[in-house]
């Protein structure tokens, strides 16, 4: 939760009187930095299964004839 400290609660909220309140003290800069890397991390994992699905594709040469047609 970034320095969002505008007052938009609404009243009588539960999430709004319980849960933002317990983040803005919980959340530290060195929490979000963990959640930030985590995020970073999963993505590069992804980028990982595609390129290995990618070069599996290109690894496979196209079978067949090639033909010329005139």
């Amino acid at each position: 939760m970034a320095d969002d400290k505008t007052n938009m609660d609404a009243p009588g909220c539960f999430y709004c009187l319980n849960v933002k309140p317990f983040f803005r003290k919980a959340w530290s800069d060195a929490t979000a930095d963990h959640f930030r890397n985590a995020r970073v991390e999963f993505l590069k994992g992804v980028r990982s299964v595609i390129d290995d699905r990618i070069s599996n594709l290109a690894r496979h040469e196209a079978k067949g004839t090639h033909v010329t047609v005139e």
